[in-house]
């Protein structure tokens, strides 16, 4: 069998960890090679013998290029290789294959599905960007041999949308690298001294910064609360912005820490370090930094909204993520109660087991051979 990994999209964070870790994982069978398409900053592990690189001379790294180059380029490329398959983990298909070729994508970015999120970017490229990702995802997916779906929220809401879907899905949630569970650094050098309460995510109108930093201020006026907020992760402006005058506006310059972009081998000990680790995302597939936070071990407070509950079950406190009065008065009954922490943390590390990294890209493979 001979499958192609279109993965030209993935650029930079999520997407390259799960492209990485999915080649990782790769079984190495005399009978299955894999060209990967995909961009030079993403490495392919060594010792691979069935894995192989296609370069594209073509500056695809502009998403305008690389759209042109699927169209015109992918097709021929396909049939020159003779491939079984073509495998989209970005989520768009950007060709039709040739004749006996069989087509297997991904579901990854929820917010071109919620008009109620895109609303909120105003009018702006990013609505018009997501307006258009939601027209491209839903004739790939109407067009696929197979989808794969990363929770089962995803797959209720799209299939309800996608007339064609049914019956030709699966759910493969993604799993947690080991060493979120296993690490035992110590907390990075520049982080306070004091305890801290950690929300990492990047900084926009979805994710909830503006609500934690309101419910974090209602926090301390109710306890002489010592703790430090930090909001690790990069700045989606002008929402970063907001968050910065916010913090002002309420005084709490030298209680909130907004760290930029954090190298991702320091998040272990950051969320191991962390008295309480928060997940406020108003909308999600399937949230990555919450399964991080969990299999950290230390008590995780999550945004009530689909699909978190569906990944945390009772390992996490839920509260409404459009709710400052809410998290804050939550975070109070936990915040000074050591046995529910303790219990809290037992509950978090035991329900992370359930999301292996490796298992998830073994499951993976399996589906890509299974439905050819």
């Amino acid at each position: 069998m001979r499958i192609v990994m279109n993965a030209l999209s993935a650029r930079q964070g999520g997407g390259q960890t799960y492209v990485s870790n999915l080649l990782e994982s790769l079984p190495e069978q005399l009978d299955t090679e894999v060209f990967v398409l995909a961009p030079d900053s993403l490495p392919l592990p060594r010792g691979k013998s069935n894995l192989q690189r296609i370069p594209v001379t073509w500056l695809v790294e502009n998403p305008y290029v690389r759209a042109v180059w699927e169209k015109l380029c992918l097709a021929p490329l396909l049939k020159r290789l003779g491939a079984d398959v073509l495998f989209c983990p970005g989520g768009i298909v950007g060709t039709r294959v040739p004749a006996g070729c069989k087509t297997v994508t991904m579901f990854r970015n929820m917010i071109p599905f919620s008009p109620q999120q895109r609303r909120r970017y105003g009018a702006s490229t990013m609505r018009i960007r997501n307006w258009l990702l939601e027209r491209a995802m839903t004739r790939s997916m109407a067009e696929a041999d197979c989808v794969i779906f990363i929770s089962e929220f995803a797959r209720r809401v799209v299939e309800n949308r996608v007339p064609r879907l049914p019956g030709k899905t699966v759910v493969i949630p993604h799993g947690v690298n080991p060493v979120f569970r296993n690490n035992q650094e110590p907390r990075p050098q520049w982080a306070p001294a004091e305890n801290y309460i950690l929300y990492v995510s990047i900084l926009d109108v979805y994710k909830a910064q503006l609500e934690v930093v309101r419910a974090f201020a209602l926090l301390k006026a109710r306890r002489p609360t010592t703790e430090k907020l930090i909001l690790a992760g990069p700045d989606r402006s002008p929402y970063g912005r907001a968050v910065q005058d916010e913090i002002n506006r309420l005084g709490l310059r030298n209680d909130v820490l907004l760290t930029g972009p954090v190298a991702h081998d320091a998040l272990p000990s950051l969320y191991r370090n962390a008295l309480i680790n928060i997940f406020a995302s108003e909308c999600e597939n399937c949230p990555n930094i919450m399964l991080e936070a969990l299999a950290s071990g230390r008590p995780l407070m999550a945004s009530s909204r689909e699909p978190m509950p569906e990944f945390g079950g009772d390992a996490a406190v839920y509260f409404d993520p459009c709710s400052p009065q809410e998290l804050a008065e939550k975070l109070a009954t936990i915040i000074d109660d050591p046995v529910r922490l303790t219990e809290l943390s037992r509950k978090a590390l035991q329900r992370s087991l359930l999301y292996d990294g490796s298992k998830a890209a073994q499951r993976t493979w399996e589906l890509i051979q299974e439905r050819v």
